[in-house]
């Protein structure tokens, strides 16, 4: 039970850091729904750069690998937007190591001249979701 106690304040202090950021490269537009961005694979015959962003699934609640990507697209989207993008050209997506859990037991005994000691560990990495993309505005498809 204690190593599940430590993993969640772990978590918890893990979700205060950033999960989305954006670097100005053009012409930011008034904000729109995230629902209105599009992601493209491939560029779309003419748009206009509006900022480098990434966004990740960092403090979210989401427990599978596909829940984690789910919101750090869902992220993107809502980054972009923000911006006035419509859309997003995609450049990639992946893993995060962003922090460890560990716990650890030991005991040790000892009679007369004779002593004993053991201890097991177990650590396991924190990993989030990723994706990061050039947010643009679409002017024809």
């Amino acid at each position: 039970m204690r190593v599940f106690q430590l993993a969640l304040v772990t978590c918890c202090l893990l979700a205060g850091c950033a999960a989305q950021s954006h670097v100005i490269v053009g012409k930011v537009r008034p904000p729109i729904s995230p629902d209105q961005v599009k992601i493209y694979l491939q560029p779309p015959k003419a748009y206009e750069q509006i900022a480098i962003i990434d966004a990740s699934s960092q403090g979210s609640a989401a427990f599978t690998q596909q829940q984690k990507m789910d919101k750090a697209m869902q992220r993107l989207k809502e980054e972009a937007a923000s911006l006035g993008a419509n859309g997003i050209l995609l450049q990639g997506t992946g893993s995060q190591a962003v922090g460890a859990v560990g716990s650890g037991f030991g005991t040790a005994t000892a009679s007369g001249n004779t002593a004993f000691g053991t201890g097991v560990g177990v650590s396991g990495t924190v990993f989030v979701k990723a994706a990061n993309g050039i947010a643009i505005y679409v002017t024809e498809e």
